[in-house]
């Protein structure tokens, strides 16, 4: 799901400011952005934000940005030694009267280094915290999010349902359609030869009997009813979802496959079918947005 947010907290270090920003993937992807000087705390950052985000593509952003108590200016000793020596080099050869002058000496790009404190576990600690903070604020967000979604889904589901409902009742009108498409084929055969009753009846009862779409329907229904559970039961359930909407997908293709030619009949369970893949593949396109 997709979410954002920031956590900031001051520290002796300095002004901590840590970004968190999600958006859909099937998996975990994980990319963070740290300063150099934060590069040995990433492993402990990453094992919080495993524990707090199981899907998506998850950016982190850190900036320290340090106190002035906590920078000291270091004097670049070798720099102003070889300022000095070039100095005097200068003032010999060319026999040039005059001393260095500190000021200009001062001004050298790299004649001063800030030196910062090394961070220590007690930093690491405070970096955990705020991560967690920021996660928390995060996962608020998104769950708001996939609360209208899952409604959005469910709604859907019970679509689903209803669809398989209207195909049950028009499947009963079915094996008159068989007798009737399996007596005008034996006629071509036959050329208006007579074909026992007896005989068709059993053939158009094989053929019901092999296009019967009443176990489909019943598993789809089965299905949207679980995929409603499961969302109401709530956690971690993109994954299930990917399962149980592959599965109803299935049973879906098998009816359309079952009921084509089969005339007025089978282009009304055909247009109930489609309309059912319809609302499975909506419902896909919203569990890449959930956990």
């Amino acid at each position: 799901m997709t979410g954002f947010a920031q956590a900031r907290r001051t520290t002796p270090e300095g002004e901590l400011v840590l970004s968190l920003k999600t958006v859909n993937h099937r998996g975990l992807d994980l990319h963070f952005h740290l300063p150099p000087e934060l590069d040995a705390f990433e492993t402990a950052i990453r094992d919080v934000v495993k524990a707090g985000v199981a899907r998506g593509h998850v950016q982190l952003h850190v900036t320290l940005t340090r106190s002035a108590g906590g920078v000291q200016a270091a004097l670049n000793r070798p720099l102003l030694g070889a300022y000095l020596a070039a100095f005097e080099l200068a003032r010999r050869e060319f026999q040039l009267d005059g001393k260095p002058d500190l000021n200009t000496a001062f001004r050298i790009p790299g004649m001063f280094a800030a030196a910062s404190p090394e961070l220590d576990a007690g930093f690491e600690q405070t970096l955990k915290e705020v991560t967690s903070e920021a996660l928390q604020a995060l996962n608020q967000f998104r769950e708001r999010e996939g609360a209208e979604i899952a409604g959005e889904m469910r709604s859907r589901s019970e679509a689903i349902r209803r669809l398989a409902a209207e195909m049950e009742k028009i499947r009963f009108q079915a094996t008159a359609a068989f007798q009737k498409r399996l007596k005008q084929k034996l006629s071509e055969l036959l050329r208006g030869a007579g074909v026992e009753p007896q005989r068709l009846a059993q053939e158009a009862a094989l053929l019901a009997e092999r296009s019967d779409i009443s176990e489909e329907l019943a598993r789809l229904r089965t299905h949207a009813a679980e995929l409603e559970d499961l969302l109401e039961k709530g956690g971690e359930v993109g994954k299930k979802l990917d399962f149980l909407l592959q599965e109803m997908n299935r049973e879906s293709n098998t009816v359309l496959s079952k009921t084509s030619g089969l005339g007025d009949i089978g282009l009304k369970i055909t247009g109930l079918a489609l309309a059912a893949k319809a609302e499975i593949d909506k419902i896909r396109e919203q569990s890449l947005n959930l956990e």
